[in-house]
């Protein structure tokens, strides 16, 4: 019996003390002082802000654990659920240690529990005075500990100090040649950059090297891909007929022009949000391209449906991607949670997401010419001057008189006779001399009414007359691109009639921004103009009553090649317009005319006036009146001299393609829709504004406009606590293929904690430093040694920091679906390094079918550009990028999956792609002169960088071997079955192909096939 209760003794003694040194262990593993942000915070926002967070509308038993206040406050129990310095008396803490199935918090069908170190932490946080701070992201990066003199390397090798790690070494020189020219430029290095870096023994080689990779113009291309990744960057919309989304790869033409010269961050943010608004617009220096317009295709890139029945969902799900993808690209939040709801986690409430969705609903999205800029400019100026002339030439020939003034009749209107009065909303009547109020955009109406326009005679070039009062893109220039737009209204009228003349253009009544207007819906609300003469059209309205809408009138069409929904202008085409107007009844057929005009005299200071521009309906009729005594004789010649130059200006203004990015409309002001649904909607409508957490920073914007210039200047504002922070991690992760914050389109309290928090404000501050600079910060990095480490890692790093966060070594990399194609195509001596353009259109496989298919396949090596220059359409994705994580463009995708997947491999042995530029590089290889040593060596050093080791010669020995054995039994096998069929024709196609050729690119094909080729090793 005393043996029995020795035993016992010993092993409660024996449980006690390994309890005790379990509870030792767990206290050492916790940190000597608990942050709130780096350590609660997300604790609380992973268990429990589902229930007790920011979102009002699903808190529950009144607890807020977001704030001090709420968790600190007095509950009905009569309990506190966070007691500062008690963590014995915090209800929270008691709830979240029971065993209780009615008590434990989270609750057991949550399937979310707690865990030991987590608890052991809020405890000790709480007994160290449970400090709460505002969250990391949303606090600005401190400047007062900020060193510019510091290195990367000091904060890296302080961590890896405090971790107990020591430094891989650095990376053999040709690995670090090659990683540095594929994460640059996206291409493999040439082999003389290679050699020449391997021989260099300057103290400077590795910088001049960086430096020279930064120069390349490979590296733009690059480098937007990854942007384009942020923006949802396609060329078609997908859905059912997956049509153009207008101008895309002049966006990413673009794109690369600006990350070669290395434009500033902050100005590529305004350009994308408000390009059209900015008051010094950026131009290209060597086409005098508005580069600043082009940005704005930002928003034009989202998925869109034709024809959808509710087109305000439509609207409404626009506007969202706008929203997800701007939030998610500039600043690093989830804003689009917020569309039902306010934010479960992050200090976002519904109201700021609405604020938003009316800036964006503000916008118009508007056709431009493909030539805007400085020289299109210049173009209008230019014919601006001659048509001034004209007019001062047939002023100075006009009889006038001095006489005093006559008062003028007045211009209002007969009212509307019958059942239809008091049922008429006048948009706009062009008679009276003006445009209304409407929105000009472009060059086609930019000469304003055309009252008192001389017109000239087509065959004999002699003036005519004088033009009416309307709206008119013949005097702007026929063939000119432009549009005419209305203010923004409700349609509270069943009918809309327009009184219009035109040659190949277009009318177009704009519901909720809807731009895709085609039949069976909407087709009545899209008309085109092929009448030289006035006439009148109607749209019925009477299924839009109560939504907003405009009134285009479009100098162009909405087709082009056979693709409907695709913007261009004819050279003859030209639009004009009388009036238009809202009715209720089907009579009604036109708006009266004008009253009369009295035969006033044509007085010379009314003919000055007219010279210069300025005149009115009495001038006009006067001008008419008088112009049989008009002594035109003398000034024929000249006049004739200035519309011939003007015919050739216009000629060389003409743009028959466009790009459609945005402009400004009405301020709209939206209002909360009720659980997200846009057929409940709050009274109140809400001014256009940032974000509520930064309001100190950037109050409510102007009511006037659509906000975006504001918007893009709050984002663009050095002292925003996130933009620099985002940006700066999206680079670090494009280099070391995981961002200091992992979720790099999430800083949000689901995303992850930086791993290190110093190194990132330190990064953030220099970039604004440096004036923005993306080539700068990247050249800072890739000099850093932890950028050039081996990616060899040591033992303790593998046991202590399995997943590389504290970057002891450099970590291997799988290249991405465009650098694998790219580099295919480098090594076979394929690729066509031609920049810009159209894109090429992509090779479909007889298993890409359905409606939108393409009319016409593109080759199957894509003409030989990179990757970044094939087309990229929504509903025909090239399978190849695809298998290799190419993400599907619907949001913003800052981090791409990187798989590994059988699927992979299969790609890289039956890819037809693969195999023919595995023949290519064969052939290559054997027009040149070399020894099979010479050719392996070639074959090595292109694909890897390196020289193959003797190991590798006597296996590719073996292999040729074996293939020549095996290319040589078939041969023997298919003559033995041709035998008696000598006499029988053999198809083209089944000619036997060159054994040794065969064989060299069944190597080269295996060399695609080692993952040291898809690998940065």
């Amino acid at each position: 019996m005393p043996t029995l209760i020795n035993r016992l003794v010993f092993i409660s003694f024996c449980i006690l003390l390994f309890a005790a040194c379990r509870s030792e262990q767990e206290a050492a593993a916790l940190p000597r002082e608990v942050d709130f942000n780096f350590h609660i915070r997300p604790i609380l926002s992973n268990h429990c802000f589902t229930c007790h967070g920011p979102d009002e509308s699903s808190r529950q038993a009144g607890l807020r654990l977001d704030t001090y206040e709420g968790a600190t406050a007095l509950l009905e129990s009569g309990k506190q659920a966070i007691v500062p310095g008690h963590w014995k008396r915090s209800e929270a803490i008691r709830r979240i240690a029971s065993e209780e199935a009615e008590v434990i918090m989270p609750p057991p069908d949550a399937n979310n529990p707690v865990s030991e170190r987590d608890l052991a932490l809020l405890k000790k946080w709480i007994r160290q005075g449970a400090e709460w701070k505002d969250y990391w992201a949303f606090l600005p990066p401190d400047t007062a500990v900020y060193d510019p003199e510091l290195s990367i390397d000091h904060f890296i090798n302080a961590q890896l100090e405090l971790q107990g790690l020591e430094a891989a070494p650095e990376a053999d020189k040709r690995q670090l040649a090659r990683r540095l020219s594929y994460l640059l430029t996206g291409l493999p290095p040439k082999s003389d950059l290679i050699e020449h870096y391997v021989n260099d023994d300057a103290p400077d080689a590795y910088e001049q090297l960086v430096d020279q990779l930064l120069a390349s113009p490979d590296f733009g291309e690059r480098w937007a891909r990854h942007w384009m990744d942020l923006v949802r960057y396609a060329e078609t919309k997908g859905h059912e007929f997956d049509y153009p989304v207008i101008g895309a790869w002049r966006y990413r033409d673009y794109l690369i022009r600006a990350f070669n010269q290395d434009l500033p961050y902050d100005q590529l943010i305004r350009e994308h949000l408000a390009g059209d608004l900015l008051e010094q617009q950026r131009y290209d220096p060597e086409t005098g391209h508005n580069e600043s317009l082009i940005g704005t295709v930002f928003y034009n890139m989202g998925e869109g449906k034709h024809s959808p029945v509710d087109i305000r969902k439509e609207e409404a799900d626009r506007i969202d991607n706008i929203i997800d993808v701007t939030t998610k690209t500039f600043q690093g939040l989830t804003l689009a949670c917020a569309r039902c709801h306010d934010h479960k986690f992050d200090p976002l409430p519904t109201a700021d997401y609405y604020a938003l969705y009316g800036i964006f609903e503000s916008a118009r999205f508007t056709y431009y010419p493909t030539n805007s800029g400085l020289q299109a400019q210049a173009r209008v100026d230019s014919i601006e001057t001659h048509k001034q002339a004209i007019r001062s030439l047939i002023a100075g020939a006009m009889p006038a008189h001095e006489g005093p003034q006559v008062l003028a009749t007045s211009q209002q209107f007969n009212e509307p006779e019958g059942p239809a009065a008091g049922a008429v909303r006048v948009l706009a009547d062009f008679r009276k001399g003006d445009h209304q109020g409407w929105m000009v955009r472009g060059e086609a109406f930019a000469a304003g009414n055309a009252l008192g326009e001389p017109e000239f005679d087509p065959d004999t070039d002699q003036l005519r007359g004088f033009a009416a009062a309307k709206a008119s893109s013949r005097f702007g220039g026929i063939g000119v691109q432009g549009t005419l737009r209305s203010p923004t209204f409700t349609i509270d009228h069943d009918y809309l009639t327009a009184r219009v003349a035109g040659q190949n253009t277009t009318v177009r009544l704009i519901i909720d921004n809807f731009q895709l207007i085609q039949a069976p819906i909407h087709g009545e609300l899209t008309q085109e103009l092929n009448s030289p003469d006035m006439t009148t059209i109607r749209m019925n309205l009477s299924m839009w009553r109560g939504s907003k809408a405009y009134l285009e009138l479009l100098n162009g069409k909405m087709w082009k090649n056979r693709q409907r929904h695709d913007h261009s202008v004819e050279p003859d085409a030209w639009l004009e317009a009388e009036y238009a107007f809202l009715h209720d009844s089907a009579s009604v057929q036109e708006l009266p005319k004008l009253n009369a005009l009295k035969n006033t005299p044509l007085r010379k200071k009314d003919l000055d006036q007219w010279a210069k521009g300025q005149t009115d309906r009495e001038t006009a009729a006067a001008l008419n009146r008088e112009l049989p005594r008009a002594n035109l004789g003398p000034v024929r010649g000249p006049i004739s001299g200035h519309r011939d130059s003007i015919r050739a200006i216009r000629d060389r203004l003409y743009a028959f393609t466009s790009f459609g990015g945005v402009s400004e409309g009405d301020a709209v002001f939206s209002p909360v829709f009720i659980r997200g649904n846009h057929l409940q909607v709050s009274e109140e409508r809400l001014p256009h504004r940032y974000l509520t957490a930064f309001k100190e920073l950037y109050p409510n914007f102007s009511e006037q406009g659509s906000g975006r210039l504001e918007l893009a200047n709050a984002i663009a504002d050095p002292d925003n606590p996130l933009t620099a922070r985002v940006m700066v991690n999206r680079l670090w992760h494009h280099l070391f293929g995981r961002g200091l914050v992992e979720t790099v389109d999430n800083f949000g309290l689901q995303g992850k904690i930086p791993t290190h928090p110093a190194l990132l404000d330190h990064l953030a501050l220099r970039f604004i430093e440096e004036d923005w600079s993306i080539k700068a910060m990247i050249r800072e990095i890739a000099l850093s040694d932890a950028f050039r480490r081996s990616t060899a890692p040591s033992e303790m790093s593998k046991k202590k920091d399995p997943q590389n966060l504290w970057l002891q070594h450099f970590p291997i990399r799988r290249l991405e679906a465009e650098a694998i194609r790219d580099g295919i195509l480098a090594v076979s001596g394929r690729l066509d390094t031609s920049r810009f353009g159209p894109s090429v259109a992509v090779h479909l496989t007889p298993f890409m079918q359905g409606r939108g298919r393409p009319w016409e396949s593109g080759p199957l090596d894509g003409d030989g550009r990179r990757s970044i220059y094939q087309a990229v359409r929504r509903n025909f994705l090239p399978p190849m990028m695809l298998t290799f994580d190419f993400p599907v463009p619907f949001s913003t995708f800052g981090n791409r999956n990187v798989s590994n997947v059988p699927a992979q491999s299969l790609n890289l042995m039956n890819d037809p792609f693969v195999q023919e530029q595995a023949e290519v590089w064969a052939q290559q290889i054997l027009d040149r002169e070399a020894t099979f040593e010479e050719r392996l060596d070639g074959i090595y050093r292109k694909a890897f960088a390196r020289p193959p080791t003797e190991a590798e010669i006597e296996k590719a020995r073996s292999f040729f071997a074996e293939q020549a054995a095996l290319y040589q039994e078939v041969e023997t096998q298919e003559r033995s079955d041709s035998t008696g069929l000598a006499s029988q024709e053999v198809a083209p196609d089944t000619e036997p192909k060159d054994p040794q050729l065969q064989t060299w690119a069944d190597f080269c094909q295996v060399i695609f096939n080692i993952k040291e080729f898809i690998f940065l090793l």
